[in-house]
């Protein structure tokens, strides 16, 4: 009757708890989530009103991306909404051939009336 005893069962509580501490910092899992801010003509006029916004990688997440930004730019976003850009059919002019354009994904990122991020 050894197999049942309490001692092998607190082994594995213990093994089980050391595999659930995540093993990296968060600092390098959110290097990749910001690809480059947005800088067109309706990005440009949503900064008058603290909103930013970013492409962003497409496995990212509105909890990583607030974790992104409060990491890069040290401000904490109020909200963060996230479009997914679909992919669109391109036709060369000159050769005829069509092929597809890739999509992507953008964050808006809001912040408060007091803080700002230099682009």
């Amino acid at each position: 009757m050894a197999l049942f005893g309490n001692k092998k069962k607190t082994e594995k509580k213990e093994a089980a708890a050391v595999v659930a501490t995540p093993s990296t910092s968060g600092s390098n899992q959110l290097a990749h989530i910001l690809t480059h801010a947005r800088i067109t003509e309706k990005a440009s006029m949503l900064q008058a009103q603290n909103v930013y916004t970013f492409n962003v990688a497409s496995s990212a997440t509105k909890r990583d991306i607030m974790q992104a930004v409060k990491a890069v730019y040290n401000v904490l976003p109020i909200k963060v909404a996230v479009i997914n850009e679909a992919s669109k059919e391109k036709r060369n002019a000159r050769t005829g051939r069509s092929a597809m354009a890739h999509g992507g994904k953008k964050a808006y990122v809001y912040l408060k009336a007091g803080d700002t991020i230099t682009l």
